[in-house]
């Protein structure tokens, strides 16, 4: 099994960013304020929860080609491509575009890892990369409809 690949430094990246966007997302579900509570406390949390689902597969598509899956909050800072939340909590509309920046953000991270893995001829990678981009791009939609 292949160990410290392109491919599975790439995982990582996506795993960390996945993850700290989960957390991120979960915080604004807990302090989301203002007229649209309802609907943005109930779909943060779809969201987070179908990141927490990602992370795990991330996961165990890098142990999968033998390498360990990064762990712990200084390990996923480090790597993630995706800010942590402030300090204090921004309004409704900003966390919402800053959530979509941020799915945008993870898709052209999957979009490149899919190229590493196109080249390493990795096509389970490939096809999860797709799925990546498509939640991303398709809740980066969603997030940014609430805006107009």
């Amino acid at each position: 099994m292949a160990r410290n690949t392109p491919v599975t430094a790439g995982l990582a990246r996506v795993l960390a960013g996945t993850a700290a966007l989960a957390v991120k997302t979960q915080n604004f579900h807990w302090n989301v304020e203002g007229p649209h509570f309802a609907a943005l406390h109930g779909l943060f949390e779809g969201q987070y929860g179908a990141l927490q689902e990602a992370s795990d597969t991330l996961a165990e598509r890098i142990r999968a080609l033998g390498d360990h899956a990064p762990g712990g909050l200084g390990a996923f800072a480090a790597l993630s491509p995706v800010g942590d939340a402030p300090a204090a909590p921004p309004s409704a509309e900003e966390m919402v575009a800053a959530l979509a920046e941020d799915h945008r953000r993870l898709s052209g991270e999957a979009g490149a890892l899919l190229k590493t893995a196109e080249e390493a001829g990795d096509e389970v990678t490939v096809d999860m990369m797709i799925g990546r981009m498509t939640e991303h791009d398709k809740t980066a939609w969603m997030l940014d409809a609430h805006l107009r």
